[in-house]
């Protein structure tokens, strides 16, 4: 039977892909407590990878979906840190998003909204969250956005 969050998911129309391994030497998460800290997950979708600079090649709504599909992959891991039940999630505590764009872009809050919505039309309440929204000058293998996070799980 099916928990409230993964209802969510579904009537969304939305799919959860694996848990992305680490590209290098750090783990995909960490718990301290209650507290998950998951590594920044980066811009993937079913095609590969979503790369491009903000300002440049993709716009406001490119990014939106790049940040879309780092939370689905931030979900993802948090499904892989509480070992498949996401009902044990009790709040998305705080987001950092980094955005690859160009040095006058200025709509970072816009693009890592696509992560917070759908932060929040996961988890409602719950998904309300603190972040921060920070443009970069490049971002791993050219990716357009990354955004790591910290949850609360009972």
């Amino acid at each position: 039977m099916p928990n409230e969050i993964e209802r969510r998911l579904a009537e969304l129309g939305l799919t959860l892909p694996d848990a992305p391994a680490p590209a290098a030497n750090y783990v995909p998460f960490v718990q301290s407590g209650s507290l998950v800290f998951i590594s920044g997950q980066i811009s993937a979708g079913p095609d590969g990878l979503i790369c491009g600079k903000l300002g440049a090649d993709l716009g406001i709504e490119d990014g939106v979906n790049a940040a879309r599909a780092c939370a689905l992959a931030l979900i993802s891991q948090l499904r892989a840190a509480c070992a498949g039940d996401l009902s044990r999630v009790q709040r998305v505590v705080k987001l950092t998003g980094f955005v690859n764009s160009t040095p006058d872009f200025t709509d970072q809050p816009k693009v890592v909204n696509g992560c917070s919505d759908l932060m929040v039309a996961v988890f409602g309440e719950a998904g309300r969250h603190a972040r921060a929204a920070v443009g970069a000058p490049s971002l791993p293998l050219g990716v357009a956005v990354e955004i790591e996070g910290v949850f609360e799980i009972g």
